[in-house]
């Protein structure tokens, strides 16, 4: 079993940058892989990022690529996303999301455990 709780959403301006964090109990961290998703109102939830449980494999959805950057911390348990260059585009509420495997993916259904969320605003 793995807890994970989201913390860093708000509001903020086009261009501006917020910094997302999820922390994470239960189970060995660093023997799982971690990703974040968001969902806009009125759509599906959609893959932003996911890096693996030793931190060298990343990736992006192509929407965040060159603007968002996935990291970990697994002295810590920690995981967090920076988001630079935000559009209104990104708003949406972000979770964070754990798997039961060491390698990335990018489909919700491969994570097992989620967080409760956390909302991003983006005016413009």
């Amino acid at each position: 079993q793995v807890q994970l709780v989201e913390s860093g959403g708000g509001l903020v301006q086009a261009g501006g940058s917020l910094r997302l964090s999820c922390a994470a109990s239960g189970r060995t961290f660093s023997s799982i892989a971690m990703g974040w998703f968001r969902q806009a109102p009125g759509k599906e939830r959609e893959f932003v990022s996911t890096i693996g449980a030793s931190g060298v494999t990343t990736l992006y959805a192509e929407s965040v690529k060159g603007r968002f950057t996935i990291s970990r911390e697994n002295a810590k348990n920690t995981v967090t996303l920076q988001m630079n260059s935000l559009k209104p585009e990104d708003t949406a509420v972000y979770y964070c999301a754990a798997r039961s495997a060491v390698a990335v993916a990018t489909r919700s259904s491969s994570y097992n455990y989620w967080g409760q969320g956390t909302q991003v605003t983006v005016s413009s």
